[in-house]
């Protein structure tokens, strides 16, 4: 399970040091792709095939079902870690996520999220504001 928050900055050649905390768990080779509120999502390939077989399972006749699939694997690159712990993020993903120099990386659950520091600071006091009121709305989810 992922979990945490780290800070470290993208370099300008698109690198980025994963945190030594999520390497392991993460492999040699992971999944990285756009994410939803302007972050990435990085999947171990275990995880990643999960993901996969559930949205194959999605109606191909549901309008929202093929946006959502082509938005999620258009945007997927194989990340390799290289001898630094590093990863080379894509040209494509650095321009969706914003990622300009200094960037959080969260683990959240099953993924690690990669998102600008100003955008993450700006969602977190947002959320932060109204924590109380959206954990009484997952009541249902019996958490």
């Amino acid at each position: 399970m992922f979990m945490g928050e780290y800070h470290h900055n993208v370099d300008n050649k698109g690198r980025l040091i994963v945190p030594a905390k999520f390497r392991e768990q993460l492999g040699e080779m992971f999944i990285l792709t756009r994410g939803l509120d302007q972050c990435l999502f990085g999947y171990p390939l275990s995880e990643w095939k999960l993901i996969e077989e559930k949205l194959k399972g999605l109606p191909l006749t549901k309008k929202d079902a093929r946006a959502f699939t082509r938005f999620f694997f258009s945007g997927a690159t194989e990340c390799e870690l290289d001898k630094q712990g590093r990863i080379n993020i894509a040209p494509p993903l650095i321009q969706y996520a914003k990622l300009e120099k200094e960037c959080v990386i969260l683990g959240v659950s099953n993924r690690i999220e990669i998102w600008s520091k100003p955008i993450w600071e700006e969602y977190f006091n947002e959320s932060e504001e109204s924590f109380a009121e959206i954990a009484e709305n997952m009541i249902g989810f019996d958490i």
